[in-house]
């Protein structure tokens, strides 16, 4: 197997480390470059191998972006919590974050910390997309204006670099398109302060990133020719390409990208099981082998045997400063051990005794480590635990990735009361007693189903005797993979009109699961359900409901309700309604699948209610950045104080570019 890429260029790193790694919330503000003599550190390849390192660690914090001190939330559940699939669910913080509609502003609800000095943010991390992106575009930038002043360097090469930049740049300003909208172009790294700033429109920007990542797909190499893995190879940039071909609305494009990767880059989905079988308390939750559950072991992510694992990012021991804990088991598990949850008799259902408890301690109901202790930062909605894995109206009970029998998926009626003292020891526990009164009082929180084969990651570090609280080691990470290719191959078909091809695609996915359902024909909802049952915390949930909105307004085509949109108007509709009545297809989606936002029988929480609104499909953007642009003005997003339809935007991405050395 090749070598992790473990960012082994010391020198050059702590010397991008000082310039690189201001993370101030005014992303207009310029480096002191002439402190660090970046004509200097990057005028040898190691100096750019060193930036390069920042940008490849930078994309994994778009999963984690884990603090000691702010654990309790991550980018990706932050991102979920704007989809239909997941909500805040921590009922005993007082600003939990579900009053999207009335909290979401350009002055609020974008926290990121609580306070200056990075106090601890139990709220979200929306705000980590605005500043953490244009982050990124600044790591990738400074390759890039440094890549043609490196003497001595063969063109190929060089041209590698410069994909893989391109691939990070454009990656990150997906992401802003589809989150923000209209944003600031920012192209190179400045010599001196620039407070003049327009927003691109994003059309325009999706141009530039066409043309970049069409560059990208042919300068940089298959992994099969790189040193490193964690590296950005040829596939992900054809992946990326993918995405991009789809929002300019280049399908032909998006095809042939697909199929290049489908059959001609050696990849392939993984349909039997391989690797190493990981089945660490076998007593107390026992996993059937399987493949699915094989695949997305860390383990087995990134080796030779795994043919479908396109780009992944290396995070697991021996990779030294990027290896990060998870903590998904914290974030994205019910809180089981606490007293809220009972047996009938009134005490508590599931207790989490270190195996040194020698007085209460059964391995056979070990479940603190053996399925990790959560605190229910975000729950799932019911469509995600239930709804999603109906096909043909029948709950498809062959699918590895709902499988309670395979051990791939929990449900707390699965569990057993573990209290040796308890009269109800040993029986399953229970949601309701005998005469039908609920034995949970908070089933937002402290009772759902989850799928345990994409949450667990051993934790070698807690795994001691005296351990309550397992809540989730470092692993690798999938950032591509092969599933995703199909199904975005099969959107691509879609909204081509070859309904054919579309079903064939999803229907290679749904085969590959076991799955005993598979479509006779699928629409826009048939895809997009088939990416939260495959895709689930790997992939952006709000930013692709964002980008498949916009899409399917391009192409015309109907949603699975019979819904067209207008690309000029989609996102222009007002309201919060709950009656499904205009809007985008994200706000179809929430209004159909999310059984919290905008439902009255919703409950209310810390006085709180479940609100979201049709403008929400953006974020707003920072008033803070929207301020310190004092001679220039950004555009506003539709729906938030200060919008103005008429505030000028570039045109073009060359305009942008072009303003970009006019500093008065």
């Amino acid at each position: 197997m090749k070598k992790n890429k473990l960012y082994k260029f010391a020198v050059g790193l702590l010397c991008a480390a000082a310039m690189l790694s201001g993370c101030s919330e005014e992303f207009l503000k310029p480096d002191p470059l002439s402190l660090y003599e970046p004509t200097v550190t990057f005028s040898t390849e190691s100096g750019l191998q060193a930036a390069m390192a920042f940008c490849d660690r930078q994309l994994k914090t778009n999963w984690l972006y884990y603090r000691a001190e702010i654990n309790n939330t991550t980018p990706i559940g932050s991102d979920n919590l704007m989809s239909d699939m997941m909500i805040a669910s921590k009922t005993d913080n007082a600003n939990v974050f579900i009053d999207v509609a009335t909290r979401l502003t350009p002055t609020s609800g974008l926290e990121q910390f609580t306070d200056g000095n990075g106090a601890s943010s139990e709220i979200n991390k929306l705000g980590f997309f605005w500043t953490e992106s244009y982050n990124g575009i600044k790591y990738a930038n400074t390759v890039l204006s440094y890549i043609d002043k490196v003497k001595g360097m063969d063109e190929s090469t060089r041209l590698a670099y410069k994909g893989r930049a391109y691939f990070h740049r454009s990656f990150y300003y997906m992401g802003l398109c589809f989150r923000f909208r209209d944003v600031p172009l920012v192209t190179k790294i400045l010599q001196v302060p620039k407070m003049s700033y327009r927003s691109t429109k994003r059309e325009a920007i999706l141009k530039m990133l066409k043309q970049d990542m069409e560059n990208a797909v042919q300068w940089v190499p298959d992994q099969k020719d790189m040193k490193y893995i964690g590296m950005i190879n040829k596939g992900a940039c054809r992946q990326l390409l993918i995405k991009i071909d789809l929002a300019t609305g280049d399908y032909d494009g998006a095809i042939a990208q697909a199929d290049a990767l489908i059959n001609n880059s050696g990849y392939s989905l993984m349909t039997n099981t391989f690797g190493t079988f990981v089945n660490p308390f076998p007593d107390t939750w026992n996993i059937t082998r399987n493949v699915i559950w094989d695949l997305h072991r860390p383990q087995n992510k990134y080796i030779a045997a795994n043919k479908e694992v396109i780009l992944d990012m290396p995070n697991r021991d021996g990779t030294g400063d990027a290896q990060i804990k998870t903590n998904y088991m914290r974030n994205f598990l019910p809180f089981l051990d606490d007293n809220g949850t009972t047996d009938p008799a009134g005490a508590r259902a599931v207790n989490f005794y270190a195996e040194s408890n020698t007085t209460s301690f059964n391995v056979k109901y070990n479940y603190n480590k053996a399925l990790g202790r959560g605190i229910g930062i975000n729950a799932p909605t019911y469509f995600a635990q239930t709804g999603v894995w109906y096909v043909n109206g029948i709950l498809d009970n062959g699918d590895l990735r709902h499988s309670v029998a395979v051990g791939n998926w929990v449900d707390p009626t699965a569990l057993y009361y573990n209290n040796p003292k308890s009269a109800s020891f040993g029986q399953h526990v229970q949601l309701y007693n005998a005469s039908g009164k609920m034995l949970c009082n908070d089933t937002i929180r402290k009772w759902f189903g989850w799928p345990h084969y994409k949450i667990y990651m051993e934790d070698p570090v807690m795994n001691v005797p005296t351990q309550t609280q397992y809540n989730g080691g470092a692993g690798d990470l999938y950032f591509y993979r092969l599933a995703e290719t199909y199904l975005l191959r099969a959107e691509a078909k879609y909204y081509k009109g070859d309904i054919a091809g579309a079903t064939a695609d999803v229907n290679t996915v749904r085969t590959r699961a076991h799955c005993t359902q598979l479509y006779s024909t699928v629409n826009i909802g048939s895809i997009m359900d088939e990416r939260a049952r495959e895709l689930f915390l790997e992939e952006f949930r709000y930013a692709e409901l964002s980008r498949v909105s916009y899409c399917l307004a391009l192409s015309g085509k109907p949603d699975e309700w019979g819904n067209t949109y207008d690309v000029n108007t989609y996102d222009k509709d007002t309201g919060d309604d709950f009656g499904k009545i205009g809007g985008s297809y994200w706000w179809q989606r929430i209004c159909h699948y999310n059984n919290y936002y905008n439902n009255p029988k919703a409950p209310v929480i810390q006085n709180r209610h479940f609100t979201m609104a049709k403008h929400n499909l953006y974020l707003p953007i920072y008033q803070s950045a929207i301020d310190a642009n004092r001679k220039g003005k950004l555009s506003q997003n539709f729906g938030y104080t200060g919008y103005d339809a008429n505030t000028p935007k570039w045109e073009t991405w060359q305009e942008a570019v072009a303003d970009e050395d006019i500093t008065e």
